[in-house]
């Protein structure tokens, strides 16, 4: 026979179950989610965004909708996200760069802190070295040894001008004594071509794009430009290890909004987002894309740690006068 204090306990853990549940139940209501995605359909951002998407439809019980809109940096997505409602019916998942790198080339007419609010960042792309298959040099000691013997010779690939990836060129040649000649690509594929081509001799790169020409042989690496090496590719040292500490380059890929969007609903959707990336199937797709996932970041560091990289990548494009 079941006693009055029990039943009242059970009816209590009951509701503390629910108001547990109801955080990111409540980020939306009875309306599909649009998530925007600032590239195109089929590329690995779009992967990770329709992956998210599946895992937080099936979590919240209604349809979330992919709409890609790839173009200006990642503006275009963006200026639509500002222009709907700011009730978290629309939503955006890109990387971090659209408001910590892109903003300083291209000029936006928004403004990356007070107009938008980063909400879940849940994976990251660390960058790497990575060098033509016919260099001579198997490790970054030989790598800067032979670039110092052939002054004016050798290049380095950026997937595009005005990024991390050229950032990370200037301050290497800077740092290292080189005069490695920056040759800016419109993204990372047609740069890898002439990288494994041996038409370029080294290129700075996210790991997402890498890894699979590392795991195939088709390039060398060199270095990975974090402070702790990565469990992706555990062999390879960090720039910090080999001497250069101020080599550490990384893209987060999350949720963006618009900072209007109140403390309450942000809280939320940073709850589901994280809730929907913790999935075991999100986790294993985002590690094989090359991706490494994140822990949960409190909304206030999450949007310091922007502010930050924005100020620091401000800082390189004036010291190095970086043009798009």
């Amino acid at each position: 026979m079941t006693t009055r204090p029990a039943f009242l306990l059970r009816i209590a853990a009951a509701a503390a179950s629910l108001a547990l549940a109801a955080p990111s139940a409540m980020a939306w209501t009875g309306k599909p989610v649009r998530m925007l995605v600032p590239a195109p359909a089929g590329g690995t951002m779009d992967v990770l965004a329709r992956l998210l998407a599946d895992q937080l439809s099936a979590d919240l019980g209604q349809p979330v909708v992919v709409d890609n809109k790839p173009g200006a940096g990642g503006g275009i997505a963006i200026t639509t996200m500002l222009a709907a409602p700011a009730d978290g019916q629309t939503i955006m998942v890109t990387a971090s760069n659209v408001l910590t790198e892109v903003p300083h080339v291209l000029k936006p007419a928004f403004d990356p802190l007070k107009d938008v609010r980063p909400v879940a960042a849940v994976a990251r792309s660390r960058m790497v070295m990575i060098g033509a298959p016919g260099l001579p040099a198997r490790d970054l000691k030989s790598l800067v040894g032979y670039a110092r013997a052939n002054p004016g010779k050798l290049s380095f690939a950026s997937y595009s001008a005005g990024t991390a990836s050229h950032y990370a060129g200037m301050i290497m040649n800077q740092k290292a004594g080189l005069d490695l000649q920056h040759v800016p690509f419109a993204g990372s594929a047609p740069a890898l071509a002439q990288v494994m081509g041996n038409q370029i001799a080294v290129m700075y790169d996210g790991m997402v794009t890498s890894l699979p020409m590392i795991r195939a042989g088709k390039v060398q690496v060199y270095a990975v430009a974090s402070k702790s090496r990565s469990a992706l590719l555990p062999q390879v040292p960090t720039f910090a290890e080999l001497g250069y500490p101020e080599m550490e380059f990384s893209n987060w890929v999350g949720v963006i909004a618009s900072s209007k969007l109140s403390p309450e609903l942000a809280q939320q959707i940073h709850a589901a987002a994280y809730k929907a990336a913790s999935a075991a199937r999100v986790r294993d797709r985002m590690e094989a894309l090359g991706y490494e996932p994140l822990p949960a970041q409190p909304l206030p560091q999450l949007s310091e740690s922007v502010r930050a990289e924005f100020e620091r990548n401000a800082g390189i494009v004036k010291a190095f006068n970086i043009q798009p």
